[in-house]
């Protein structure tokens, strides 16, 4: 299976075991010295590691980026990379680390290496999400897209089964709402499919064997395409309804897109049934956002709101909220429709 590079940017992306150890040579390579490693507290150890091993050409690490990217963080982050007079930023995470990442170069220009340890895809966008007062907004901008991206496959074998299937939906998202954004194109839906294919077809192996190295290639791909597709056109109300529940319940990121996909493919298959019946036939089942759930469960995803910790009185102000200003999409957002969608998701039930 190949990927459709057609709407590949400029970006430097390279996919293989071991690069994360060449780090040095393409921090040179784009003529820096000084880099500053990120990482979320939980990756603190690696990043300070990764920073020991790069010896002279960094300037230590910064380990405080947070899910859904508060702009508190970012100013605090922004004072250590100004204070350490870094040239450079080194990610290494998931999301939440890209995302800092990202804001740092939103406000310095600084460039950006992006060694992904999650399938979210942002990495291979010019798109930045951040959070204020409990608000999500986003932006895209040019500045926040990373100028290269290592792939390492060996970073992701360690990554737990749950988040390894989480991550993955995640990503799937990205290309689903590509398949009827208002701006597709047959480029852009090519390489959604690879994106969906690649996942569809090693996340199960990844589970049967995490130490795969070409099942987690292959998810990496699955993650690069489908971030691809992300950073090419619009989103619609799947990643608004993410968007609200994590800034505004800050309900896990990864987590929450699994368990909304379906539901909110489900919503917009009774407007654009033929956009989506090439990821039915996928999964061998015309009813693309059942096929999803049932993917989905399969994989042991999570499949209920509540089960995040979402207390069911909060669905009344998701609505509120995720009706705001929402996003184009191909079928009517209706305040009865996404109320029914988020209690179906909420209690787990199969989507309708």
């Amino acid at each position: 299976m190949g990927i459709n590079k057609h709407l590949a940017t400029n970006q430097s992306v390279h996919f293989r075991a071991g690069i994360r150890n060449e780090l040095d040579i393409f921090i040179k390579e784009i003529g820096c010295s000084r880099a500053l490693v990120l990482s979320t507290p939980g990756h603190a150890d690696a990043a300070r590691d990764l920073a020991e091993k790069l010896g002279s050409i960094t300037v230590g690490a910064f380990t405080g980026a947070k899910m859904h990217t508060p702009v508190e963080v970012t100013a605090k982050a922004l004072e250590h990379a100004k204070h350490v007079n870094a040239d450079c930023l080194v990610s290494v995470g998931g999301g939440s680390t890209t995302g800092l990442s990202k804001a740092i170069a939103l406000h310095t220009d600084l460039p950006q290496i992006i060694i992904p340890t999650t399938y979210a895809g942002s990495e291979a966008t010019p798109i930045l999400g951040q959070t204020e007062d409990g608000i999500k907004t986003t932006i895209k901008d040019d500045r926040v897209l990373p100028e290269i991206i290592l792939y390492d496959p060996e970073l992701v074998v360690t990554l737990p089964s749950h988040l390894s299937v989480s991550s993955g939906l995640n990503a799937m998202a990205h290309s689903v709402e590509g398949l009827y954004a208002k701006d597709r194109s047959d480029d852009s839906t090519q390489i959604a499919m690879d994106g969906l294919q690649y996942f569809v077809s090693s996340l199960p192996d990844v589970l049967v064997n995490p130490e795969n190295i070409k099942a987690r290639e292959d998810t990496l791909r699955g993650a690069w395409a489908c971030g691809t597709v992300l950073g090419n056109v619009g989103m619609a109300l799947h990643h608004k309804l993410c968007h609200t529940l994590g800034g505004s319940f800050d309900l896990p990121h990864a987590e929450t897109h699994a368990i909304i996909l379906p539901h909110a493919i489900a919503y917009n298959a009774l407007a654009v049934p033929d956009l989506l019946e090439p990821l039915g036939a996928m999964l061998n089942n015309r009813d693309t956002g059942k096929a999803v759930w049932e993917f989905a469960k399969s994989l042991g995803a999570p499949l209920s709101l509540g089960e995040l910790g979402m207390k069911e009185g909060d669905i009344n102000l998701a609505v509120d909220i995720a009706v705001t200003n929402p996003y184009w999409n191909p079928r009517e957002i209706t305040r009865d429709g996404i109320h029914q969608l988020l209690r179906n998701a909420w209690a787990g039930s199969v989507p309708e």
